[in-house]
């Protein structure tokens, strides 16, 4: 007689290595406590960059966010204070005057590294035994001078998953979305890395929204972090008539995206950045046709990088995988 062999349970995959680079931001912030509790991560650092707010802002922002969320001793670098050409554009519209919803939050008592963003980058990204994902959700400036600086990062860095860009409709411009709008040419540059991308993009970032309810039983919390995120949510409200309207994830997405792939429909496509002046400065063109065009046929063609980019995403997946995270109390004591 033959016995089947009990059911083994299932391995638990070790967290996957990660670094935001961030404008720190409201959703930026969201983007941070998602990644500072959910136990499929290890945030192993965190890089500032001038965009929603200037860089001295994002960093204070940053700092603020962490200590919060009762995160671990993340190091934290300030990063560049200007975009590669451009001036220094914020959305202070969009995040308020401190770039957090003018929340009057307290200033931290934690302090950033003695090095600068691309320096902490490169020891990070060489130092980690797992190839790092990165997750830039600000302007790509510090990306690009890692990547020209230091391009021997690429041999241990397994994916970039970016919030920028947009298909079809930009914020910034009619064409072109923020973080790309802000800096172009470093956007370019993190395009042709050499290594896989994902495109975490406007037409997926502006549909994940939490329900209102759910924001009001998080800015209800007695725990920081979980208050802070509904508070954050609640500024990031949708213009709606809705009595009791919800707070889109923004940049957190793409953390989710890195979480649960299968919650975010990607095609590899063709994609680049519109570099020249005027209206089109900071579009990413995704290529989406099913055959060459007539351009192609009479020789005109230019090598783009095959970027995955998002086009479709599971709202609900992400919005539970968003609240079971923030609301586990358990993860981390000293917030």
């Amino acid at each position: 007689m033959t016995h089947a062999a009990a059911p083994q349970a299932p391995v638990p995959q070790a967290p996957v290595p990660v670094i935001i680079d961030c404008d720190t931001g409201i959703d930026d912030a969201l983007a941070l406590l998602l990644a500072v509790r959910h136990p499929g991560l290890d945030l192993r650092a965190v890089t500032c960059v001038a965009g929603n707010t200037d860089v001295a802002g994002v960093v204070r922002n940053t700092l603020t966010v962490l200590e919060r969320a009762g995160a671990p001793d993340v190091p934290v670098a300030r990063g560049a204070e200007r975009p590669l050409i451009e001036a220094v554009r914020t959305a202070r519209h969009v995040h308020g005057h401190d770039g957090m919803g003018d929340l009057g939050l307290p200033a931290p008592s934690r302090r950033p590294v003695d090095v600068d963003a691309v320096t902490l980058l490169r020891r990070e990204i060489l130092a980690s035994p797992r190839p790092v994902t990165l997750i830039p959700t600000a302007p790509a400036t510090n990306i690009a001078l890692l990547l020209r600086t230091h391009p021997e990062v690429t041999g241990n860095i397994e994916r970039i998953v970016f919030m920028g860009g947009a298909v079809a409709t930009g914020n910034a411009t009619p064409v072109a979305e923020f973080n790309v709008w802000h800096d172009p040419e470093a956007a370019a540059i993190l395009l042709s890395a050499g290594v896989p991308i994902t495109m975490y993009g406007l037409d997926v970032f502006q549909r994940v929204i939490v329900p209102g309810p759910d924001v009001r039983r998080l800015r209800a919390s007695d725990e920081p972090g979980t208050r802070l995120a509904g508070e954050l949510l609640a500024h990031r409200g949708p213009a709606t008539d809705e009595t009791d309207p919800g707070g889109g994830l923004g940049d957190a997405g793409a953390v989710c995206a890195v979480i649960d792939p299968a919650g975010l429909t990607t095609h590899r496509l063709p994609v680049e950045v519109c570099l020249a002046p005027g209206p089109a400065r900071g579009q990413t063109l995704v290529d989406r046709r099913a055959r060459v065009g007539e351009a192609e046929l009479h020789g005109d063609t230019r090598e783009q990088p095959l970027i995955d980019v998002g086009l479709d995403v599971d709202v609900p997946r992400y919005v539970d995988l968003y609240l079971s995270a923030v609301e586990h109390k358990g993860a981390y004591t000293d917030a």
